[in-house]
């Protein structure tokens, strides 16, 4: 993989916790859609891809499904590492030693 992005979504018009966490939970149902390897972590999810533009794609789609969950307004809070002519470090490699639950 030579790109990712970790991607925040905060819908601001949410009702409530509830509220919020529906909306969130529908921007991540369609980051699985893409079938691209992501994890979702506490405060922002991370994709990974070869395609720096489908990313960026996707980061804009973000928004819409945020917006068609019933968010006024959308605020998003994007990290994106790149590496044209090599692999970035890779999800996996960055984590995977921790992957047990915080409560194990």
């Amino acid at each position: 993989m030579n790109a990712s992005v970790a991607i925040q979504v905060l819908p601001m018009s949410a009702k409530d916790d509830e509220d919020l966490c529906r909306m969130v939970d529908e921007v991540i149902a369609y980051i699985k859609s893409t079938g691209l390897h992501y994890v979702v972590g506490p405060f922002e999810t991370t994709i990974e891809s070869d395609d720096l533009d489908q990313l960026m794609d996707i980061v804009k789609e973000c928004q819409h499904v945020a917006v068609n969950a019933g968010a006024k307004q959308v605020c998003s809070y994007i990290k994106v590492d790149y590496r044209p002519d090599s692999d970035i470090l890779s999800i996996d490699k960055k984590i995977g030693k921790y992957s047990q639950t915080a409560h194990e």
